[in-house]
């Protein structure tokens, strides 16, 4: 499904109104941050910090990594 987008100038910049559906869809509300991620595919709009979820991910394979010394300083 895809729905056409209405470019508008907003105060000094411009900008896009998403649909009530499309905010539902993606879980957001007024004063929430999204953030646009490129893709082979083209532009991704997520509610989600790609930057974040990349170092939760390496600290879980740094933990993996160091699981025995992590369970040495536990003790």
């Amino acid at each position: 499904m895809s729905e056409a987008l209405k470019v508008r100038k907003i105060g000094n910049s411009l900008g896009v109104i998403l649909p009530r559906t499309t905010l539902d869809e993606l879980n957001v509300e007024e004063g929430d941050e999204l953030f646009v991620v490129h893709t082979p595919e083209g532009l991704k709009l997520t509610p989600y910090d790609p930057d974040f979820a990349e170092a939760v991910e390496d600290a879980r394979e740094f933990m993996r990594t160091h699981r025995n010394a992590f369970r040495k300083l536990a003790e």
